[in-house]
């Protein structure tokens, strides 16, 4: 029923027959006026195809159709006849093509740079389009009123169909392909249409096409020098994409523009040198001094391939006269880690700031095509981008779209159209563009930029490029795709066909262009002659790891005065004036009042004495994970809620002291990988002021994110002079769940320690007071399986307390949570206690008879007391609780500065580790 007009139509029919409708000949008669309530009734979705086929055929017999088709046609035909034919065409069938142009433009436009790749669909909304630019003349150059949902031609109000599809097809059928009809905000959609419709034409005046060119001069000179010098070492270069550096630039200077002071970046290896070079414009001398192989690495790093480093500078915008601050992370070989990581430290950089909007910084992710369709973590990462507690204010992503993934094609490495589909989750806009048409690329960078100081929502960049050598720069591609590099091998590079263009439009000429390279080409060769001065690693990649002084290496005190807990655990245990709580908190809250009235603390109560104690002098403290608000146990109790006042809760621990830091406790979303990548990337600012946990619902899980802990928390320090203090909470103990809810893996943990198993220091080693002091300056992180709650306190204090800042995994309990057995006297909390690494047993009256000692951490220290006391060993047996153990346990515990050393008359030594132990006999 090509004849009826929206209104008459279902909704899901008449999108797909929009454009159709302009596609009928010049012969067929004209759209009618709305039909009478009797044709009306006849339309429906079910019998639309019939209908249309019904009719042909009555317009060629119309006895050939039932009596009551011919009924309703022989009504059509009647008001047909009595509304006249139109000259102009229909408005309704204008105002649907363009919302098609509008919603699937993008399926046509003109994005690959090489014309290799095949149209993402071959669905007949794409058929249309294309049909609708070729009708006949007589249909093109009638008049058509312009609807309200384009600002094309708005002005006059009028145009051609011939000039309206012309307007169309050149902005959303060009180098730029727009995905944004899929965003649920009205207002949102609107913008995105007006700039693209009426900004874009205002946008690139000669002076900036000459700054487009510079700005492509600087990556493919360097990358053809590179070439030269370097031409056997892998630098994965930024070749076939040299547009993404004054896409980058671009985005630069609008966020300067916006207000931003800092911009933390993160991407994967490929492009990274020359982003480092002309983006955060690191001193090239010191880039490429990184090619030389006899360079020497400080003796507390183990170095990094150069593609790897991060770096970080203070950079003058130009256009700004602003000075903004560069951030580029460093990133392991694992593609996408690093994208919570960047957010996490975007999300500390805000939040210290006090910028709760993001207005003073923002972050940039670069991805790879293969690696954002196919790793899990994009996800993670994009679901956070708007959960309270992990929103940075929008990030701006983009997709370096090579078109191949190492050896692999985009049919085989997605099931989506686009690579970029998986942004669409979170109504995220996605402006796909030709890399190879550099003022497209430089507009769309301007209006990503803009999108997220007005929204503050994320938004992807999909640049559309190819890769022009391999994987790396000995790779040989043409082995898997040979089309395409006898595509790549003819096709002249972006900086060419922009100059050629320029030249063309009498912008610049030959000699403009030679001595702008010739200019470039210079700077390289004399950074490269300073480069060969260069002979350690310079201090800009990894100054945080600067050793410790013999004076700073003391471990502050981390007791504190009872009053202070006194007022902590007052807070935690008094009902707040105004909240109606559930009657089992209000039982929970009773219990905490009883233990402080006896001078005790459970687990839940001397964690909170911990945070509080660090709020009250200045340190902020941050939990996050999956249900850590209560408590996976129910155990913690941090933000209460109302039970009559839908919404109404409250923070406890933010209400404790006048002028205290802030406590921030969020539950995250169903993720270890992403949100432990946040966590860490948040922990990497300001270690020394703040105390950042990531609690798993069960330690078991940890293994989603073991890849932050093996690329980032074991290595990070050693690899690039990371410093992080971030606390791991992981569950751990056989309670009878199953083997899925057991186990935190600590020998894994245990595994990764960078201790030297065959070093056993001497007595007089053991004997130094600044043994553990130093121990832990060395180690890579501390692995602690805490037994009391009081030394569970002194452990998280103890993360603010150490000369330099070491990850802590901490194997969290969980049936000690509520075992009567498993408390501290507030008397170990107080100033003068520290963190134990042994416990003494106190209950063995005589240590001479003792025969077999027991070393033993957490919840089997319980249980082997239980068995003792069963068995009626008391006297025979003792089980010191052991928190940190070194490898050289034995001799330790005969040290003479060793807590244990009443017990060196036993003659046997045992582990305990859950229900097992391994024992070395003495």
């Amino acid at each position: 029923m090509n004849r009826i007009v929206k209104k008459e139509l279902p909704t899901q029919l008449w999108s797909a027959w929009g454009a159709f409708r302009l596609t009928r000949s010049t012969h067929a008669k004209p759209s009618l006026r709305p039909v009478s309530d009797h044709a009306r009734s006849w339309l429906n979705g079910d019998s639309a195809a019939y209908f249309e086929s019904s009719y042909v055929d009555f317009t060629q017999n119309p006895r050939s159709v039932s009596a009551p088709l011919r009924q309703l046609f022989e009504e059509i035909e009647r008001e047909e006849v009595a509304h006249g034919a139109t000259t102009s065409v229909q408005s309704t069938n204008v105002k649907e093509l363009i919302s098609q142009y509008q919603a699937h433009g993008h399926r046509r436009a003109k994005l690959d740079p090489l014309g290799y790749a095949q149209s993402v669909s071959d669905s007949s909304t794409v058929k249309e389009l294309e049909s609708a630019t070729n009708m006949d003349a007589r249909i093109l150059d009638k008049t058509v009123h312009i609807p309200n949902n384009t600002y094309i031609g708005a002005k006059i109000g009028v145009l051609t169909l011939r000039e309206l599809l012309l307007r169309l097809d050149g902005i959303y059928c060009g180098p730029i392909g727009t995905e944004f009809t899929h965003l649920t905000n009205p207002e949102e959609v609107d913008w995105i249409k007006r700039q693209l419709e009426v900004e874009r034409h205002a946008f690139v005046d000669e002076n900036r096409k000459k700054w487009i060119l510079q700005r492509l001069a600087a990556p493919s000179t360097l990358e053809s020098f590179l070439e030269k010098k370097y031409s056997s070492e892998k630098r994965f270069g930024l070749e076939g994409c040299e547009a993404l550096i004054p896409c980058l630039d671009v985005i630069v200077e609008r966020c300067s523009q916006s207000g931003v002071q800092t911009l933390v970046m993160g991407m994967p290896h490929r492009g990274r040198l020359n982003v480092l070079a002309n983006t955060l414009e690191m001193p090239l001398k010191e880039l490429l001094a990184l090619f030389d192989a006899k360079l020497k690495i400080p003796e507390q790093l183990s170095g990094d391939v150069k593609y790897h480093l991060g770096f970080t500078n203070s950079k003058l915008v130009a256009n700004t006269g602003k000075k903004i601050e560069l951030v580029m992370l460093p990133n392991p070989s694992h593609l996408e880690t690093v994208n919570s990581v960047v957010l996490g430290r975007t999300c500390a950089e805000q939040f210290h700031l006090g910028d709760t909007r993001g207005d003073k910084v923002a972050s940039i992710l670069i991805h790879g095509d293969a690696a954002f369709a196919g790793q899990g973590v994009v996800s993670e990462t994009l679901q956070l981008s708007g959960v309270s507690g992990y929103s940075v204010g929008g990030t701006i992503h983009v997709v370096v779209n090579n078109q191949v993934g190492f050896t692999t094609n985009p049919d085989t490495y997605r099931s989506s159209a686009y690579c970029t589909d998986v942004a669409r989750t979170i109504n995220a806009p996605v402006f796909h563009v030709n890399a190879d048409d550099a003022e497209a690329v430089t507009f769309v960078s301007s209006l990503a930029a803009e999108w997220r100081a007005k929204f503050r929502k994320d938004v992807v960049i999909d640049l559309v490029c190819y890769r022009r050598r391999g994987h790396n720069e000995v790779d040989e591609p043409s082995f898997t795709q040979p089309a395409m590099y006898k595509l790549v091998s003819k096709h002249p590079r972006v900086f060419k066909q922009y100059a050629d263009k320029l030249i063309k439009e009498k912008v610049v000429d030959h000699n403009w262009i030679a001595e702008t390279q010739k200019s470039y080409q210079n700077s390289c060769e004399k950074a490269f002659a300073d480069s060969e001065k260069i002979t350690v690693l310079p201090p800009s990649l990894w100054e945080n790891s600067s050793a410790t002084s013999e004076s700073d290496r003391s471990v502050a005190a981390t007791g504190v005065d009872e009053a202070t807990l006194m007022q902590i655990g007052q807070a935690l245990s008094v009902p707040p004036d105004g909240m109606a709580l559930h009657r089992n908190l209000k039982r929970i809250l009773t219990q905490r009042k009883d233990m402080l009235s006896k001078r005790m603390a459970d687990w839940a109560l001397g964690e909170a004495f911990a945070f509080g104690s660090l709020l009250k002098e200045g340190v902020s403290v941050r939990l996050s994970g999956q249900d850590v608000e209560r408590g996976t146990f129910s155990h913690r109790h941090h933000i209460l809620h109302d039970q009559e006042v839908k919404g109404k809760r409250m923070s406890v621990l933010n209400r404790v002291f006048e002028n205290q830091a802030e406590y921030t406790v969020h539950n995250s979303i169903l993720s270890e990988y992403g949100v432990l990548g946040f966590e860490l990337g948040y922990s990497l600012r300001r270690p020394r002021r703040s105390l950042v946990c990531w609690e798993a619902q069960f330690g078991d899980f940890v293994n989603t994110a073991q890849c932050i802990v093996d690329q980032y928390l074991s290595s990070g320090e050693k690899k690039w002079g990371l410093q992080t203090g971030l606390v791991l909470l992981l569950p751990h103990g056989y309670e009878g769940e199953g083997p899925e809810h057991s186990s935190a893996r600590l020998e894994r943990f245990l595994q990764s320690c960078d201790d030297d198993e065959d070093a056993c220091p001497s007595a007089e080693e053991l004997a130094n007071p600044h043994f553990a002091q130093n121990q832990l300056r060395q180690c890579n992180w501390q692995v602690l399986n805490p037994t009391t709650p009081a030394n569970n306190f002194h452990a998280l204090r103890r993360q603010l307390a150490l000369p330099t800042p070491k990850p802590l995994i901490m194997m969290a309990p969980k049936s000690l949570l509520r075992n009567p057995n498993a408390r501290s006297s507030i008397d170990e909390m107080l100033p003068g206690k520290e963190f134990q690494r042994v416990i003494a047993d106190s209950s063995v009256q005589n240590p001479a008879s003792v025969k077999k000692l027991l070393l033993c951490s957490g919840k089997v220290y319980y249980d082997l007391v239980k068995r003792r006391q069963e068995d009626g060993l008391q006297q025979q047996v003792r089980e010191p609780g052991v928190t940190a153990l070194p490898t050289w346990s034995s001799r330790y515990c005969r040290s003479p500065s060793s807590a244990s050393n009443s017990w060196r008359h036993s003659r046997m030594i045992a582990f305990g580790r859950n229900e097992k132990s391994s024992e070395t006999q003495q």
